[in-house]
């Protein structure tokens, strides 16, 4: 097994052990243990912290990746190394000062309608600079074919670290206070634990240079500060804009339902991983009609895989939200919404890789920053009026928009065609399934129930798409392990 794949496969297996550990913490201990105030608070300062990242780490970790392989000799590697982890010290510092001289500014404006932030703005940049080097350094890692730990870390240590802190709050060894600043801890551990890793992959050999392409380097930089925070405001920005309009308490409600409908995505990270250097291959080579085909089968497949993965969810959300305080149940509409929003934009298969490998890649950052406005201003229109269902909805609304306006440049520009018949007809069982499951409720324990209803929903989803034969891939998938069992089918 090569190193590629072999650290591929321990990369998926821990980004879903990370995610379950999440789960657990967001679904029942973070609720039960922190109560709604805290745990919003904690979400909130992490999610203000993680939109303010990138500006912190200025796109280095991704200029490191691209950049370093190109350079020669070992000498100018050092050099380049040196700069990637020296320049944002010197960016931090003018981001400082403003942040000083507007502090009482921001404050007075973040806390208006929260008073509580105010105690903790200062943990917001703390953390900040912890997740801006902890990329960077783990991106240092990357380049030297070593990407495992840093993986480890960032999906797997800090949610241990965080359940492990709920366990000390549960046993009162630390207050709710202390909890927020043990979070903070937790990410500085976090990036002090990468950084040493790093430097022991390859010794530091730090010196004050300038590489010879900086001009490269530094335009390149810039399309990645600004990618890369429209890709976290699009991520956490909904919940910053919740703590302007409404009780923080709102926030914590929020980001149960999100946790549940962003499972929806997961699937599609494996495909991506493999997806990318296939497509970019193909559009070297100028194959328009493999490309075509590809750009198919990535569609209808992403389409059923995840399309299980929301029925399931579906089916199963309000035994699933009885797990939960009652507080919560807000947020059942609000996994619907972002879900809808998750599945519209695997249907579009690798429809990114086609864009980010033609010289119109920089249309992916435009149409982003067209989408964060609109969200902006989307959820200053329906929070007021409809609360967190409204900042759904206009997660909902402007990524629906984005999806149709990448899925339209790439039919009009370069030709290619994502949907089929077999579309409509995953479309029509998915729904078909939904309709037969939601409202057949078994009377039993909610784990129990889970489990009975998803066993069926599998059996059924699966004959059903084998039968109709939605997507020969899957089929063929399906044929091999029942061939390895000794099953005719």
């Amino acid at each position: 097994m090569g190193i590629v794949l072999n650290q591929s496969f321990k990369n998926t297996i821990i980004t879903y052990i990370g995610f379950g550990i999440g789960a657990i913490n967001t679904l029942y201990l973070y609720p039960v243990f922190l109560g709604a105030t805290y745990y919003a608070l904690t979400n909130y300062i992490t999610s203000a912290a993680n939109v303010i990242m990138p500006l912190f780490a200025i796109g280095m970790q991704n200029t490191l990746v691209k950049f370093y392989s190109q350079y020669k000799t070992e000498e100018e590697r050092e050099q380049f190394l040196s700069f990637t982890a020296l320049f944002p010290i010197l960016m931090c510092i003018p981001l400082g000062l403003i942040g000083i001289f507007f502090y009482d500014d921001i404050t007075d404006f973040v806390s208006k309608e929260n008073p509580v932030v105010r105690e903790f703005m200062l943990l917001i940049p703390f953390i900040g600079i912890c997740m801006a080097y902890f990329e960077i350094f783990y991106a240092w890692a990357r380049v030297h074919m070593h990407s495992v730990f840093g993986n480890f870390i960032k999906e797997v240590g800090l949610r241990l670290l965080s359940t492990l802190a709920l366990i000390g709050l549960y046993f009162k060894w630390i207050s709710l206070v202390e909890f927020v600043y043990v979070t903070a801890a937790i990410y500085f551990l976090a990036f002090l634990v990468t950084m040493f890793y790093a430097f022991y992959i390859k010794k530091p050999n730090f010196q004050i240079t300038i590489p010879e392409n900086v001009k490269s380097v530094m335009e390149y930089t810039f399309y990645i500060i600004l990618s890369g925070s429209v890709a976290n405001l699009l991520l956490d920005g909904d919940k910053l804009m919740l703590n302007q309009y409404m009780k923080i308490e709102n926030i914590a409600y929020y980001s149960v339902a999100t946790y549940i409908a962003l499972v929806i995505s997961v699937p599609s990270r494996a495909m991506h991983q493999i997806v990318y250097p296939i497509t970019a291959k193909l559009m070297h080579e100028n194959k328009h009609d493999e490309l075509n085909q590809l750009y198919k089968k990535t569609s209808i497949n992403l389409q059923i895989v995840g399309g299980f993965v929301m029925l399931c969810i579906f089916v199963n959300i309000n035994q699933l939200y009885e797990l939960v305080p009652k507080e919560y149940s807000g947020g059942i509409s609000v996994v619907f919404m972002i879900g809808l929003s998750k599945y519209f934009d695997l249907i579009l298969g690798n429809n990114n890789a086609i864009i980010f490998n033609t010289k119109y890649y920089r249309m992916v950052l435009y149409l982003g920053l067209m989408l964060v406005v609109l969200t902006v201003i989307l959820n200053m229109i329906f929070i007021p009026i409809f609360g967190i269902f409204g900042s759904a909805f206009a997660t909902l609304l402007s990524i629906t928009l984005y999806s149709l306006a990448k899925l339209l440049f790439v039919v009009k520009k370069l030709h290619l065609y994502p949907f089929t018949k077999q579309t409509i007809y995953s479309m029509l069982l998915t729904f078909a399934l939904f309709l037969v499951f939601y409202f057949w409720e078994f009377p039993f324990f909610q784990l129990i129930s889970i489990a009975l209803k998803s066993v069926l929903v599998t059996i059924l989803y699966l004959y059903l798409n084998y039968k109709f034969k939605i997507s020969p891939d899957i089929n063929g998938v399906i044929n091999s392990i029942f061939k390895k069992i000794g099953i005719k089918i």
